[in-house]
């Protein structure tokens, strides 16, 4: 319990103390059968670094309803945003937003409480199934972005857009996709499992039989590198467009006798190319906050265990809700029709305040007299 029990205590400098014999996990009660005897082996943690991982997870908790919350009503409530493309956008937020209330909230109410997972095995099921679905929502999210973007930049005037009508029933498929392919633990395939800290749950990667490793492994090549190859794909192509379509530019220009062939105005197809970039830096965060995640899940099923210690497999875990809270500060300091109309719904914000007293310089610059 917190604070810790008779035994376990720190002193002024917050090193921590216990009896000999003790170890990660003595105390938890009801999850004692349920936990991985992985974690059995190390000595007890000390209690300020779940703290401060709870800490952490309030942080960021706030941040992703903060951003997300903004997306989704701002999105919603602006016409001219309400598009197939961005309804993409709004389920990566609802999906990020998911995340970090279903997670960050228990996680930040536990630390305060015990030093454990408080909320017994059952929960401990649910927590790891419902990450697994905003989790897997959120990576298709972006891969369908990309394909968005891809088609929408590298297909140009000729390309097929998607209505409004396909692009939902394609996110709502995706949801319902994300939650059969996270409840077969459920069932017997795979398991649930503490992890870290303890004061988490996920898919148990660390089991060494074939059963658990066979789920974790579908699970890494289905969630994380398909999206990533399809991802890269999709990107790629856009690279090569983009490029493609200066160098013409400029080749024109050339024959011309001009420097540029760009007006002062933008283009419908530079603001796809913007909006292109964005989503490239979101996948790039989604990326690198999902990697070592990854490597850890890896290493459990490469068996070296030895590798795993509650801190190695603990932060990556945090780091995976970095990408819930920081995904809508990067779109929105890209996006500039959501900027646009962040600043109309917030004004306070003081965002596009520069770009409205432009515009109306270069509007009055242009009246006749």
């Amino acid at each position: 319990m917190w604070p810790p029990p008779q035994g376990l205590y720190l002193d002024e400098w917050f090193n921590v103390y216990y009896p000999p014999g003790t170890k990660h996990g003595d105390g938890m009660r009801d999850m004692e059968t349920f936990l991985n005897p992985h974690w059995k082996q190390f000595e007890p943690q000390n209690p300020v670094i779940n703290l401060l991982v709870g800490i952490a997870f309030i942080i960021l908790l706030n941040l992703s309803i903060i951003g997300n919350g903004c997306i989704l009503y701002v999105f919603t409530r602006t016409k001219k945003l309400q598009n197939a493309s961005n309804i993409f956008t709004i389920n990566l937020a609802a999906a990020d937003l998911f995340m970090m209330v279903t997670h960050g909230l228990p996680v930040g109410i536990n630390v305060f409480q015990e030093r454990y997972w408080m909320y017994g095995p059952f929960a401990c099921k649910l927590f790891s199934c419902l990450g697994g679905v905003a989790g897997t929502t959120s990576i298709f999210s972006m891969v369908l972005i990309g394909y968005d973007r891809c088609n929408v930049i590298v297909g140009g005037i000729a390309a097929k857009r998607l209505s409004k009508k396909k692009a939902s029933l394609l996110c709502i498929a995706l949801w319902v996709y994300s939650t059969l392919a996270s409840l077969p633990p459920f069932f017997g395939w795979g398991n649930f499992g503490p992890e870290g800290f303890l004061i988490t749950c996920s898919y148990d990667y660390i089991l060494p039989d074939w059963n658990s490793r066979s789920f974790v492994l579908s699970v890494l090549i289905t969630h994380f590198g398909v999206p990533f190859i399809l991802i890269v794909g999709f990107y790629t192509r856009i690279v090569r467009a983009v490029v493609h379509h200066e160098r013409e530019l400029k080749a024109q220009a050339a024959k011309m006798g001009v420097e540029s062939l760009k007006s002062g105005g933008k283009s419908d197809e530079s603001a796809e190319v913007k909006i292109a970039k964005v989503a490239i830096t979101n996948v790039v965060l989604w990326f690198f906050t999902w990697l070592p995640y990854t490597v850890v899940v890896l290493l459990g099923l490469l068996r070296k265990y030895h590798l795993l210690t509650p801190v190695v497999a603990g932060l990556p875990s945090l780091l995976i809700k970095v990408n819930s809270a920081f995904n809508p500060l990067v779109y929105a300091g890209g996006h500039p029709a959501y900027r646009e109309a962040l600043a109309e719904t917030f004004p306070f914000l003081g965002i596009g305040k520069k770009a409205t007293e432009k515009a109306a310089c270069a509007q009055t610059e242009v009246t006749p007299a």
